[in-house]
C-alpha cells in the first residue's frame, strides 16, 4: 500500500504472507489501489486481499508431480487424440534416444514399428471411450532403429468439463524380463529333453549289458557299471557340478569323448568308438558346453543311430588347420537311413546354437545311406588350454 500510494499506481495481486492471531500463516494477493477526489488529489487507497492457500497447495502438489514425472526413470508420455506427442520426460529421452526437442510434435506412431501400427488406433479408439490400458505388453522403435520390449499403461486425460482430451503413457523396458523368461523356458525344455533322454538311454543301456551278459549277476554287475558312467557323464553336462565329475579340470579331446561314450561301450565285442587324429587340451571353462555337445550326439546314436544296433560303430577323425579344430563323426552299422528327418528335435537344435554361440564354430549333418555323418569346426582358441 505504501507503494501504491507513493507511485499513485495500483499493484496488482503481489504475493504475500499474514499472520492471523493464532498464529496460523495464510497466503494471500494483495491489490493497493490509490484514491483520488473529484480534483485529482490523493487522499488513500483501497486494498483488497484474496486468500489463495488452497490454489497455492494445489500449485505445491503440481510442481511435486511434475517433478516426479520429470525425473522417473519410466518413460511418462502425454499425446492428444490425434496422436501427437505434448509432453515427454526424461525417462523416454533415456528408453527412445529422442530429445524432447525432437519428438513433441511428432506423432506417437514415430516409436511404432513396421508391422504393428494397427494397435495405435485401437488405442485411441478406447481412449475416446474413457477407458484405461493396463500393462499392455509390446514392442517399441528407439530413434537409432532398435527394437525394445515395454509394458504400456494408457490413461485418458480429461479437461475441467470431463471430456476426454488426449491420454498419458507410462512406458516401462521389460527387456530384461523378457530375456529371463525365454532362457527360463528354454531351461526348462532343456530339463525335458534330457529327462527323456535319460530314459531312452537307460534302456537302450539295458539292451546292451543282456547281449553281453551270461547271468543275471554279470547283467547287473555290467548295468551297474554303465549306468555309474552315465552319471559320471551327464555330470560333464551340468553347469556348476562339472567339479564332481570324474575328469580333470583341464583334459583333453579325447579323454572328454571316451568318457562321454563309456556307458554304450562293449569292448567284448570289439570297439565300438573309433577316436583318431590329433589330440588338444580343452581348458576348463569349454569342457561343460562341449560335453553337452558330444553327449548329444551319443544319445542319438544310442537311440536312433548306430549304436542301437549290436554291430553299430562310430569313428571320430580330429584335425587342426590354420588353427580350426575339425571333428567328423562317421556312424556306420546302425539301421538303414531312407531320408533326412522331417522334424529338428530341440537337443540337435541347442548342440548347433551351443558350437555356434560360445564356440564361434560350424556344425553340419549329412544323412548317408551307410549311417550319420557331421562336420564340426571351431576356432581352436576358442576350445584349447591356455599354454602353460
Amino acid at each position: 500500500m505504501a507503494e501504491a500510494l507513493k507511485t499513485g499506481r495500483p499493484i496488482a495481486g503481489a504475493e504475500a504472507i499474514a499472520e492471523r492471531p493464532d498464529g496460523s500463516r495464510v497466503a494471500y494477493l494483495a491489490y493497493p489501489t490509490p484514491l483520488w477526489d473529484e480534483t485529482g488529489t490523493l487522499i488513500g487507497g483501497l486494498n483488497m486481499l484474496v486468500e489463495i492457500t488452497n490454489r497455492r497447495r494445489v500449485e505445491v502438489d503440481a510442481d511435486l508431480l511434475a517433478s516426479i514425472v520429470e525425473y522417473s526413470h519410466d518413460a511418462i508420455i502425454s499425446k492428444d487424440l490425434s496422436g501427437i506427442i505434448t509432453t515427454w520426460n526424461r525417462g523416454a529421452e533415456q528408453l527412445f534416444g529422442y530429445t524432447a526437442d525432437e519428438i513433441i510434435g511428432k506423432s506417437i506412431t514415430t516409436l511404432i514399428p513396421p508391422g504393428r501400427h494397427d494397435e495405435e488406433p485401437e488405442i485411441l479408439r478406447r481412449l475416446r471411450r474413457g477407458e484405461r490400458i493396463d500393462h499392455y505388453e509390446t514392442i517399441r522403435q528407439r530413434k537409432d532403429g532398435s527394437l525394445i520390449d515395454i509394458s504400456l499403461t494408457v490413461s485418458p486425460i480429461r479437461n475441467a468439463d470431463g471430456r476426454v482430451i488426449g491420454a498419458s503413457k507410462i512406458a516401462r523396458d521389460i527387456t530384461d524380463r523378457k530375456r529371463h523368461q525365454i532362457e527360463q523356458e528354454l531351461l526348462l525344455r532343456e530339463m525335458s529333453h534330457r529327462i527323456k533322454n535319460l530314459f531312452a538311454v537307460t534302456n537302450g543301456l539295458v539292451g546292451l549289458s543282456a547281449r553281453a551278459a551270461r547271468t543275471p549277476a554279470e547283467m547287473a554287475q555290467s548295468l551297474r557299471e554303465r549306468l555309474g558312467a552315465l552319471s559320471r557323464a551327464q555330470g560333464l553336462t551340468r553347469i556348476g557340478l562339472i567339479e564332481n565329475a570324474e575328469l580333470d579340470r583341464e583334459t583333453t579331446l579325447h579323454a572328454l569323448i571316451k568318457t562321454i561314450f563309456a556307458p554304450y561301450l562293449e569292448t567284448q565285442q570289439g570297439e565300438r568308438l573309433v577316436v583318431r587324429g590329433c589330440d588338444v587340451s580343452i581348458r576348463s571353462n569349454a569342457i561343460t558346453s562341449l560335453a553337452l555337445v558330444l553327449h548329444e550326439f551319443a544319445t542319438n546314436a544310442v537311440k536312433h543311430g548306430s549304436l542301437s544296433s549290436p554291430e553299430g560303430r562310430v569313428d571320430i577323425d580330429c584335425s587342426v588347420e590354420t588353427n580350426i579344430l575339425r571333428l567328423q563323426w562317421q556312424e556306420q552299422g546302425g539301421p538303414p537311413i531312407k531320408e533326412k528327418p522331417m522334424h529338428r528335435g530341440f537337443g540337435s537344435a541347442l548342440a548347433e546354437r551351443t558350437i555356434a554361440g560360445q564356440f564361434g564354430g560350424q556344425l553340419s549333418e549329412e544323412w548317408s545311406a551307410r549311417g550319420l555323418i557331421i562336420d564340426l569346426t571351431m576356432p581352436l582358441d576358442h576350445l584349447a588350454a591356455e599354454p602353460a
